[in-house]
């Protein structure tokens, strides 16, 4: 029942810009007057100068990894050793599932590079030890890649950290993300062996869209996910030791951006915003899969006919996931020229936020106010 409730919490939360920025005063709705065009809401100011859906199309092809977990008992220059194959994986499904398509993000598991050891002064490694095999494999790819290690920090006093780095397609460091929120034994006061925890949440531009990233326990702590948010994160890489879904599953929908999971056992995926897995491996093998960041959300209407009325208009110009089970779908334009707000709009549909918006307005008037609140 607690998950539950903070799904339906996240789901109403990400209405909540959208039902501020109506600017609807309540005597509107108490003098009873017809909708009209000026009860749309105005683009809040500063915002971009065109919505996701009025972009043209914006494919991203991810690849992710359930690595298998024998990757914590070898020893470093093997590990170096298995990135390099993966690589080759991953390169080999992009040509053969996306023919002449470039892979944009490929993402690794937790502290896929690191000595193994029972103390984090023998698993640590330092950045310059690795980062010219790291940018040597992301310039192969040509993609960003997020290549997570047990990293110990240049200077003085010696520090350790579980972290993250983003490398961009010619091998060249983007940024480093490191875990703001690693996890104590039960019985134990010990960060991670000694981990210093993190301090931010960066978000970073990447030639496709903005990424941000998380590690593992931080799954179970809302403030980075909301951060990455609140920066214009539009996919979040997971790198973690675990494969729960469900934390995953309620900040993608809550936050209203993807999320790509890598993981040492059974389960990796993409997640999508309607909060669903859109594509998932559950052994150890490597998983490519393309998105579209130029996406609309369309709750069910009749017209919509489940995603059909779109394709038989369209043809293969619309792509789309539509889920009976939820009566939702996301969607996406493969014309450069026609974005998918337009083809939506073309069937007088809006995306749910907007209807979300509009049914609400239309319920505040009929009752003359907003529902009484506890």
């Amino acid at each position: 029942m607690r998950t539950l409730c903070r799904f339906r919490e996240g789901y109403a939360g990400r209405h909540m810009a959208v039902l501020a920025a109506l600017g609807i005063c309540l005597a509107g709705f108490m003098a009873g007057a017809p909708l009209s065009a000026a009860d749309t809401p105005a683009r809040p100011a500063g915002s971009p100068a065109l919505l996701r859906r009025e972009r043209p199309p914006r494919k991203v092809l991810l690849g992710t990894v359930v690595s298998g977990q024998e990757i914590f008992k070898l020893a470093l220059d093997k590990r170096l050793q298995r990135m390099d194959e993966l690589a080759e994986a991953f390169a080999a499904e992009a040509k053969s599932s996306y023919p002449g398509k470039q892979l944009d993000l490929v993402v690794f598991p937790e502290a896929f590079l690191a000595r193994p050891g029972d103390l984090m002064a023998q698993e640590a490694v330092r950045l310059e030890e690795v980062q010219p095999r790291i940018a040597a494999c992301a310039s192969r790819l040509g993609c960003y890649m997020v290549m997570p290690l047990l990293m110990q920090e240049a200077g003085a006093p010696v520090r350790y950290s579980n972290a993250a780095v983003l490398s961009d397609r010619a091998g060249r460091v983007v940024g480093i993300y490191r875990k703001v929120h690693p996890v104590a034994a039960q019985g134990s006061d010990v960060l991670e062996g000694g981990t210093t925890p993190g301090r931010d949440f960066p978000v970073f531009d990447c030639d496709f869209g903005r990424v941000g990233i998380q590690i593992c326990f931080d799954m179970l702590y809302p403030d980075g996910w909301q951060a990455l948010a609140e920066q214009g994160a539009e996919i979040v890489a997971l790198a973690s030791a675990s494969p729960e879904t469900v934390h995953p599953c309620l900040y993608a929908l809550q936050h209203d951006y993807y999320i790509v999971s890598a993981t040492p056992r059974d389960h990796a995926a993409v997640y999508s915003p309607l909060g669903l897995i859109e594509a998932q491996v559950t052994k150890p093998a490597v998983l490519v899969h393309q998105i579209d960041l130029s996406y609309a959300i369309v709750h069910w209407e009749a017209v919509l006919e489940n995603g059909e009325a779109l394709r038989r208009k369209f043809g293969v110009r619309v792509g789309f996931h539509y889920y009976d089970q939820e009566d939702n779908g996301i969607f996406w334009s493969n014309d450069p020229e026609t974005p998918i707000g337009q083809m939506i709009g073309g069937l007088n549909l809006s995306e749910v936020d907007e209807s979300v918006a509009r049914i609400r307005m239309l319920e505040d008037r009929a009752r003359g106010g907003p529902p009484a609140m506890p």
